[in-house]
């Protein structure tokens, strides 16, 4: 089969398509013939720094398949497995972190780690359903309640763009910053407000906030903690060591402040199936690559600029 191996961490020629043996199944795990791949900035940050790369692969070993996301159709079972037959349609997070060798034309996953696929969505879709939707849903799940006021950077991102969607669905009110020309998206998701960040500071127009979900860190995260009540919650995905100054001042002001981590999980994958079932949640997809062009789909998520998902097409 082939599959993207990575020798070093570096730039996007790093990644290099080579044909390599399909993998062998565990007794708990399935074998999926890979249709569709999704591409997040953690792929790219791990591609590029290679303690990045030995913290989320879990190893110092070289080289290395990269990838997590992925949607295809199940090719053979192990024989403990009962919950997914030869030839279903699945989708779902990989090994997260840790190896999902996902850049690959096959991928063995754990059966607990994969969902089947709602029939209304495309295999492009579900892969856009994976992580930045599963990291959306368990930041949000534990954290927000009914009537709650949220802030959400980055709203047209892919974490952001799921999580719109999911903190309506709690009853929350959420205000959501993005560019001006992403405005009308943001608010298609059910935004009730929206913050351009470059024409607005966001710290000047906003308080009272009840939670914030933080995906860009530095002076976001500090200003963030001056829009929070005290008592109030912050996620930070890009920061895991908070700077001291900030950390106190949490603590003084019984702020929660944390770094969260998304972790596969099949049941959540259910939830997020169910989810897209009912229309509670839309994916939006706005550029799809071929698999042999790999290195364009990185080079549209190191922009920053990206609406909605990535994908990259087998």
């Amino acid at each position: 089969m082939k599959a993207y191996v990575l020798n070093e961490a570096g730039a996007v020629e790093s990644l290099v398509l080579k044909e390599i043996e399909k993998p062998e199944i565990k007794a708990d795990e399935v074998l999926i013939e890979t249709k569709a791949i999704s591409i997040n900035p953690v792929d790219v940050k791990v591609r590029l720094v290679d303690e990045v790369l030995t913290m989320i692969m879990g190893t110092e070993d070289r080289p290395v398949i990269l990838g997590w996301d992925i949607a295809g159709t199940v090719a053979d079972v192990g024989e403990e497995v009962s919950g997914f037959k030869i030839g279903d349609k699945v989708f779902g997070m990989v090994n997260f972190p840790g190896q999902g060798k996902a850049y690959a034309e096959y991928v063995a996953s754990p059966a607990d780690h994969i969902a089947i696929m709602p029939e209304k969505v495309s295999f492009e879709e579900a892969a856009a359903t994976t992580l930045a939707a599963l990291t959306a849903l368990q930041v949000l799940q534990p954290r927000v309640k009914r009537g709650d006021r949220i802030l959400i950077h980055a709203g047209s991102g892919g974490v952001g763009h799921f999580a719109i969607q999911m903190a309506k669905g709690l009853g929350a009110h959420v205000i959501a910053t993005s560019s001006a020309k992403n405005r009308d998206f943001v608010m298609s998701l059910g935004a009730d407000e929206h913050i351009d960040y470059r024409e607005q500071k966001f710290e000047e127009v906003l308080s009272n906030i009840d939670f914030v979900l933080d995906g860009m860190g530095g002076e976001v995260l500090e200003n963030s903690l001056k829009v929070v009540k005290d008592g109030g919650k912050i996620v930070s995905l890009p920061t895991h060591e908070f700077p001291e100054d900030l950390q106190l001042e949490a603590d003084r002001r019984k702020v929660e402040l944390e770094f969260v981590l998304v972790q596969s999980n099949g049941k959540d994958m259910n939830t997020l199936k169910g989810m897209l079932e009912v229309d509670e949640l839309k994916p939006h997809v706005s550029k799809i690559f071929p698999f042999e062009n790999m290195a364009d789909a990185h080079v549209q998520i190191e922009s920053g600029r990206t609406v909605g998902k990535v994908i990259v097409k087998l």
